[in-house]
């Protein structure tokens, strides 16, 4: 069984995050989202896997993921020139696939709940395809399945009047004969491939796809509401911990701190809270709860909670920072006393000063 994760598209719900690179480069919890659907991945056993790639920053995501070999598999990569849809994408990895079942991933879903036991169930199945479902509040964002009989026997994309609410997630698992029905494929209204159309066409074709229902965590993190809860549940869920030991300060709630950090003590903590390397946190900073500070950032003065702020950002400000997603080498600096509540997003490199 081989693996495949999308890394295209433009991102245009997430710009100007998006400006400089892929949206799944964008940190949950300081690491790449895209890098926790390569461990789900990895934990079902695959160790043959290719990325999709196209658009701005495609150079990137290769020299994260290299060759693979430091995450202990083997990784390829497939231009996607134009974004073509998911089902196109599939497409191109005709060669790269062969005979094998496989498993597909977009690589802007957050799943907490291991698929090991969905993808060998799979595995010893006859089925064409195991769909991964879960129940959404709001239908009509996402491709919807209408379960009749504990069978599905229709897959709609973003219906306006959705007839149930199970969403079909970013996660799939076919065989090659998803191949020929793409072949045959007409593009939808978007001008793309839709891969919930060519579901729909493979169980026409033979009623032959199963699925399972996702019962805890998941998010397709499209917009940047859903990339800053993905960021607060992921590190509800982390191992609280310190790379080295530091003086007292005021804690409270579960914090990762990673190594060189220096932390004064009149800086208040307030858990769920995860801290990269060589982090300065400093004259009375207030952090959390829910919020990522990235390697090499420098914090002061300012509260800053439910929020992303990434590497090497420097923020000194006496205002409350809150649902905001500052993207790399980002400063703000506030030369005037105000405590106002600011939301920021910022792409990479914007530096503020007032």
């Amino acid at each position: 069984m081989k693996g495949i994760i999308l890394h295209g598209g433009h991102g245009t719900r997430l710009r100007p995050l998006t400006h400089t690179g892929p949206k799944q480069l964008l940190p949950i919890a300081n690491k790449p989202m895209s890098e926790y659907c390569l461990k789900s991945i990895i934990e079902t056993g695959i160790t043959e896997i290719a990325i999709i790639i196209g658009g701005v920053g495609s150079d990137k995501v290769k020299e994260y993921y290299g060759t693979g070999e430091r995450f202990g598999v083997k990784i390829s990569y497939i231009e996607q020139d134009e974004p073509k849809g998911i089902a196109h994408a599939i497409r191109l990895c005709k060669d790269f696939i062969c005979n094998e079942k496989f498993l597909v991933f977009l690589g802007d879903n957050i799943i907490q709940k291991s698929i090991v036991e969905f993808t060998e169930r799979f595995e010893k199945s006859n089925f064409d395809s195991t769909v991964l479902l879960c129940e959404v509040d709001n239908p009509s964002r996402f491709g919807i399945a209408e379960v009749k009989n504990e069978k599905i026997i229709k897959i709609i994309e973003k219906p306006k009047v959705p007839p149930s609410n199970l969403a079909v997630t970013g996660i799939y698992l076919l065989t090659p004969k998803i191949f020929d029905v793409i072949d045959n494929l007409k593009p939808s209204w978007r001008n793309e491939l839709e891969i919930t159309d060519a579901l729909d066409d493979l169980l026409k074709e033979n009623d032959n796809i199963s699925y399972e229902i996702i019962t805890d965590y998941w998010k397709d993190t499209g917009t940047p509401e859903d990339i800053i809860h993905a960021n607060g549940e992921i590190i509800k869920k982390m191992t609280a911990g310190f790379e080295d030991k530091y003086d007292e300060f005021n804690i409270s709630g579960k914090l990762i701190v990673g190594k060189n950090c220096k932390i004064d003590s009149d800086v208040i903590i307030k858990g769920p809270v995860i801290i990269g390397d060589n982090c300065r946190i400093e004259h009375g900073a207030i952090i959390g709860p829910n919020a990522s500070i990235g390697d090499d950032s420098q914090i002061s003065k300012c509260q800053i909670t439910n929020s992303i702020v990434m590497k090497n950002c420097k923020i000194n400000s006496n205002q409350k920072i809150t649902n905001s997603i500052i993207a790399n080498n980002s400063d703000i600096i506030q030369k005037e006393h105000s405590e106002s509540e600011k939301i920021f997003l910022l792409g990479e490199g914007s530096k503020i000063s007032f």
